[in-house]
């Protein structure tokens, strides 16, 4: 199922991992992982990874075993701003559909 927020800003790679990385922003994941949940390609991923890195948009958090664990980097006025821009279009579709919602209700 494709998210509010894809459907309206585009499927691509770059949202895919975006919007894992805001929904579960409070967790850090490996690489392999944010690959798999945000139905990327890993090698997509690491392409695009390294901008996020050099970008400070994530931060390494610690190892485990051998992977690498990362998460969204809050700290960043960047990220925070497109935090606050995620959110607000969720906000405002969710809002559009509970209007729909009370005309319905209105007109019954």
């Amino acid at each position: 199922m494709v998210s509010t927020f894809l459907k309206l800003e585009g499927n691509t790679v770059r949202n895919r991992i975006l919007n894992f990385l805001v929904v579960h922003s409070e967790f850090d994941y490996s690489m392999r992982d944010i690959a798999r949940f945000s139905d990327v390609s890993y090698t997509a991923l690491k392409s695009i990874w390294k901008e996020y890195i050099r970008r400070k948009m994530v931060i390494y958090t610690r190892c485990i075993g051998n992977a690498k664990m990362y998460k969204l980097n809050r700290e960043n006025p960047l990220v925070e701003h497109f935090i606050n821009y995620y959110w607000s279009i969720l906000d405002s579709e969710t809002n559009k559909i509970t209007a729909k919602k009370e005309k319905v209700v209105i007109l019954e």
